[in-house]
């Protein structure tokens, strides 16, 4: 068969940190959706130029990715209907991946905001000084202006003070009424988001075009250090399991159920929808506590590669802004070497330049349908089988072609990650109220 360097498929489902609540989710019905682009992506790079963007499908570009994740923190029924962003359902990735167009204050204003699955907090840009990116240069030498949300011009923000209930850092305010400060750190050595709280009105709207805006609690970021000083950052999205977790506030304000589903296809183009509970007849595993209520955590009881069943149990995060997946030892030994003694290919030699251990180089004779297939077993006997575990790229000079497991040894934190290259070409649910991870096959266009 034909080898394209489009193996790789990204389903965003989303995600940057972490949180948890409930709320009034019971009483609502309604749900919200729209797309969402791969920062790499061929349309990102129409819209925002490729100028410092590695080559979709090359090596650095699939480096650039691992090199993200390990700067990152982990800190339906089909009549149902879907709420999005009030620009619409397109989205784009500025800097961990993915991004969404989202509108917020009166008058409204946009920005570029990476979503995330593995942190709570939403924040923006705001009243930035140097530590600031402010622009991004395209392909032609244009640059394009990256806002910054100042609470000042819009009529419908607010303070925040540290009597608030979502104040986390109360015990360093001068008194009840001072603005109530905020400060979010990242693995990335120095990176992190410091500021203030504030409220205001993120604009959302149904399929329809019915509006349904809602007052949020966000950080109004004066400060981004680290990481935030090398990529163009306009915010950041938290879609885990807190109560300032934007999902949760959107139940507070009745504009969508406790639930939401992501979806990430071919070439990064995905959707996601708040209020999405899923369809009867997608599988379904219960969500657990073990590493952090905050995360999207499973119990994985076995995992099959090939005809080789691993008996086995652990737990793992779904992480939508980790771009591959992590595993601890023993389990990342056992996948990838059953993996490896299935596969025909010759493996290539280890490259330190190579962050993956486990790379084959393409002949004539290569067929990915004959390549051992990766399954896991969840608590409540679910399978959830990866459709592409594998990534294709060019040699550095051309001449040929290599594909690797997308699977890297974690050595970096305590726990296991599922990143979106195993998400790919499934509609992931994130049933908050019910505690449930669901998941279905889906092209993730609609």
């Amino acid at each position: 068969m034909i080898w394209s360097n489009g193996n790789l498929r990204w389903m965003f489902q989303f995600g940057f940190l972490c949180f948890m609540s409930l709320g009034l989710a019971s009483s609502v019905s309604g749900s919200l959706s729209f797309e969402i682009h791969h920062r790499f992506s061929e349309q990102v790079k129409t819209v925002l130029g490729g100028h410092g963007l590695p080559e979709m499908g090359s090596l650095d570009y699939y480096k650039a990715l691992v090199h993200r994740d390990r700067g990152r923190r982990l800190t339906s029924n089909n009549n149902q209907t879907t709420i999005s962003f009030a620009q619409g359902n397109s989205t784009e990735e500025i800097s961990f991946l993915h991004y969404a167009n989202v509108t917020i204050g009166t008058p409204a204003q946009w920005f570029l905001v990476a979503l995330d699955t593995g942190s709570d907090l939403f924040w923006l840009p705001c009243n930035c000084n140097s530590t600031c990116i402010r622009s991004m240069e395209t392909d032609q030498g244009e640059r394009i202006r990256l806002n910054s949300y100042n609470p000042s011009i819009s009529t419908s923000s607010s303070k925040v003070t540290c009597n608030s209930t979502l104040c986390e850092l109360r015990n360093r305010c001068i008194s009840p009424l001072s603005d109530c400060p905020y400060r979010i750190r990242y693995l990335s050595p120095g990176s992190r988001s410091t500021g203030v709280l504030v409220e205001d009105v993120i604009h959302m709207s149904t399929e329809e075009g019915e509006a349904r805006d809602a007052r949020i609690t966000f950080g109004c970021s004066e400060t981004q250090l680290g990481l935030f000083q090398e990529t163009a950052v306009n915010g950041i999205m938290g879609l885990a399991m807190a109560d300032i977790a934007v999902p949760n506030m959107l139940v507070k304000a009745g504009v969508a159920s406790d639930s939401f589903s992501m979806c990430f296809g071919p070439n990064g183009k995905g959707t996601i929808s708040f209020g999405d509970k899923g369809s009867s007849d997608q599988l379904e595993t219960p969500l657990g506590a073990t590493i952090s209520p905050l995360f999207y955590e499973v119990s994985i009881t076995k995992f099959k590669v090939g005809k080789v069943t691993v008996e086995t149990k652990f737990s793992a995060i779904f992480d939508s802004g980790t771009a591959v997946t992590w595993l601890l030892e023993p389990y990342y030994t056992a996948l990838t070497t059953n993996y490896h003694l299935s596969v025909p290919d010759r493996r290539l030699p280890a490259d330190v330049d190579n962050p993956f251990e486990f790379c084959y180089i393409i002949t004539s004779t290569s067929d990915e349908e004959k390549l051992p297939s990766i399954s896991f077993e969840m608590k409540g006997g679910a399978v959830y089988n990866v459709f592409s575990p594998i990534l294709v790229f060019d040699s550095s000079d051309g001449s040929f072609q290599v594909y690797c497991l997308a699977v890297l040894k974690q050595d970096k934190a305590d726990f296991n990650i599922i990143g979106q290259n195993f998400m790919t070409n499934y509609r992931i649910v994130h049933d908050r109220e019910k505690k449930i991870l669901g998941w279905k096959k889906s092209n993730c266009m609609s």
